[in-house]
Parts: structure tokens; sequence; C-alpha cells
């Protein structure tokens, strides 16, 4: 993911909306980020979009509308602030899978540990808040998850044929989730490093050419 402010400053430049709304979401997925959804209130929002409250509620009635206009933005910035410069970095499809890990263990220690995969936070808080929410969020684990089948059909023949590509990804979308979780928890990097370690050693032993390894 590289520098986390200069990951702030990429998303609020392919955002490009100033336009008040485009504020006001800007502003609640940085507040939600760091505080949840819960502990920030509209006050706090309205502060940091440096708007009132009658614009808020003219866009979004109820705070949970303006969380889903969130969830869109986060699936619109996937693309071009997770993976697109993961791709761009490494060739190799199953290394880019590494690199957008990467991203997540840099995200960890530059923040002390303090933040997670956004939307992770959010599923943890959120899930059970309303179908609509859940949904949002499933919508943006399911675009993760597809980059990263993406990259093991891109594999091809490297893979056996009895590989199923798309459990595959479902299986690294739970490492990822579980190590960014547990390095959290302990406030160490040991245990995101030891998820992805035993998922390239499990990957090394699904090539059709066993001496290629995962470098």
């Amino acid at each position: 993911m590289g520098d986390e402010k200069g990951l702030e400053a990429k998303a609020g430049e392919l955002a490009g909306d100033h336009s008040t709304k485009g504020r006001l979401i800007e502003a609640a997925r940085e507040l939600f980020l760091t505080q949840g959804f819960e502990k920030t209130s509209v006050k706090d929002i309205l502060k940091q979009a440096g708007v009132n409250s009658g614009s808020l509620y003219y866009f979004f009635p109820k705070k949970e509308d303006l969380l889903v206009a969130v969830l869109d933005e986060y699936k619109a910035l996937l693309w071009p602030v997770v993976i697109e410069p993961a791709f761009q970095r490494v060739s190799d499809p199953i290394e880019r899978v590494f690199e957008i890990l990467k991203g997540y263990r840099q995200m960890l220690e530059m923040t002390g540990f303090t933040h997670g995969c956004p939307i992770g936070n959010l599923a943890l808080e959120m899930c059970t808040r309303s179908d609509v929410v859940r949904q949002g969020i499933a919508d943006n684990f399911e675009g993760w998850r597809l980059a990263i089948r993406r990259c093991f059909e891109e594999v091809g023949a490297r893979l056996h044929d009895y590989v199923d590509r798309d459990k595959l990804a479902t299986f690294v979308l739970t490492t990822m989730e579980g190590g960014v979780m547990l390095a959290r928890s302990y406030r160490r990097i040991e245990p995101f490093d030891a998820g992805v370690d035993m998922l390239r050693r499990y990957i090394s032993q699904l090539l059709t050419d066993p001496d290629e390894g995962v470098a």
C-alpha cells in the first residue's frame, strides 16, 4: 500500500469529488477508519467535512446511509489504490498476491497496529446492523477476492489442475484478515508474517514444478 499518508492523499485525489457530498463521504471514511462507526458522531463528521448539519441530512438522512456511501467509495478505490499499484510493481501473478499482502503489512507497522483492513473493521462492528450494510461489506470483500482469483487464473498451468482457484482466493482473504486481526491484538507483526509464510509454503506445494517454489 505504500506510505499511509500518501495512500490517504491518493485516495482523496482519486475520489475527486470536492462537492459537499464528496467531502462528507471522505470525512466519514477517514473517521470510521480511525474511530469506528459507533464512536464517530455526526458532529465529528460535520467538523471534519466543514459542512453544516442541513447539508448532511439533505444527502444522508441517516448516519447509516453515509456508511453505505463510504462502502461504495471503498469499492471504487479498491482497484486504483490497492490492486493496481501492486500489479505495477511486480509482474508475476503469484507474487502479485504477496505484494498486495505486503501492503497490509506496511499499513500495520506504519500505524503502530492501530489500523486494520477498513472493511474487516466494519465487518466486525457492523455486519449485524442491517442487510444493506452487510451486503456492502460483502461486496467489498468479494471485489478483493476476485482480484486475487484473477492472479491465480493468470498463473495457468503452473498450478495443478486440481487446484480450485476460487477457493484458494478465499483462503488468501481469510489469511489476510486473520493475520491483520492477530497482529493488531498482539501489537506485533509476527502473527501476520507467520500466516503469510505458511500461505507461501502451501502455494509452493500446489505448483506443477516443485523446484520452482514461490520467491
